[in-house]
């Protein structure tokens, strides 16, 4: 039996030879698609950045390239003006992902590991709010809020967003639920397990991939929401990111380089929060547990 001593192919070259052979298939289509998609995703981002640093002069002579000098100052006056919506949607964002979070596992836990009468029709009954359009809500929930006396404060977003946001989350949490092996959940009860432990010490650590999906995509929709804080907030310092923005933007409208800044401020914390979570938002979505 003769052994083959020829070296075998350095793996760059393989994975080279592999690209060559792609391309002449005729798959580069796909690469440029995808390389326009990414330009097109990009380019609005790189526009703000160079406008960030102008003045309207400067705006106004070259306003989609870089010009000499750079004025840095106008970071400083934007930061002096949305650092108080930043903090004002750190604080909503924070305690509204935590409360959907909460709801939606308990809930998702009922759905998907006990078993009770109607838990499927009670489950399509909740999933059925999913199907409502947000804007026929706004006006009951203002009326509701109003009545409540949460006008001009925290809870009149906090609350209303929990009780919106729990539904996709619940969805997504009980299909995950429902796909753990029962007989876990069994061995725990047989060992003496509450059904709070089993939910605290069994699902909530296996399903941190979901709660990981769950939080971003909640904290992305209060962080971009628009209307609601205008209709329940009047007050200047207790405005979130999105309509502080759009109000300083109203006070500046000829003020392009502070505008940028203030928008390339205000998105900095949603990039840390997914450069720090997309691990666990990845394979949330790779697990084959947001189906329908």
């Amino acid at each position: 039996m003769s052994v083959d001593t020829s070296d075998p192919k350095p793996i760059s070259a393989v994975s080279a030879g592999q690209q060559v052979a792609i391309f002449k298939r005729g798959d580069w289509w796909r690469t440029v698609v995808l390389s326009l998609f990414w330009l097109g995703a990009i380019l609005p981002m790189v526009m703000a950045f160079f406008i960030s640093f102008k003045t309207l002069s400067q705006f106004a002579r070259q306003p989609f390239i870089l010009t000499s000098p750079l004025h840095w100052e106008n970071y400083d006056l934007a930061w002096q003006v949305v650092q108080q919506f930043i903090l004002n949607s750190l604080i909503i964002s924070s305690v509204t992902v935590i409360g959907v979070l909460l709801c939606a596992s308990l809930s998702a836990y009922a759905f998907g590991i006990l078993d009770f009468p109607g838990r499927h029709i009670l489950f399509y009954m909740v999933l059925t709010l999913m199907m409502v359009p947000s804007a026929l809500t706004l006006i009951p929930s203002f009326v509701l809020v109003k009545d409540l006396r949460l006008l001009n404060t925290y809870w009149a977003m906090i609350l209303p967003w929990i009780a919106s946001g729990q539904v996709f989350a619940m969805f997504i949490l009980r299909t995950f639920f429902e796909s753990l092996p029962k007989e876990l959940f069994d061995a725990a009860r047989i060992d003496g397990a509450s059904e709070w432990q089993s939910y605290w010490r069994i699902a909530l650590p296996l399903s941190k991939s979901m709660l990981g999906v769950a939080a971003i995509l909640n904290i992305l929709g209060t962080w971009n929401n628009l209307i609601w804080p205008f209709l329940t907030v009047t007050r200047q310092d207790l405005l979130p990111l999105t309509p502080g923005l759009w109000t300083y933007q109203t006070a500046n409208f000829t003020r392009y380089g502070l505008m940028m800044a203030g928008i390339l401020i205000g998105s900095i914390p949603l990039v840390i929060l997914f450069i720090f979570t997309s691990r666990w938002f990845v394979a949330g979505l790779t697990s084959g547990a947001i189906k329908v």
